[in-house]
């Protein structure tokens, strides 16, 4: 998946990419997690930013 930031369209919403740094950073910091809480949610749930979220909120309470 290639994420070229010059392209402002959304494309990428609805993925999360564990490769990017600011993806993992935005995620630790709105569930309140650590960097490899956010990879092991990847990993479990795939990069589906819903199932992401959905993972991450289920670990956090």
């Amino acid at each position: 998946m290639s994420d070229n930031k010059s392209i402002r369209d959304g494309r990428d919403t609805s993925k999360v990419s564990g490769e990017e740094s600011y993806e993992l950073s935005y995620l630790e910091e709105k569930f309140g997690v650590s960097r490899e809480t956010v990879r092991e949610a990847i990993k479990q749930a795939g990069n589906s930013r819903e199932a992401v979220e959905a993972y991450l909120q289920k670990e956090k309470g």
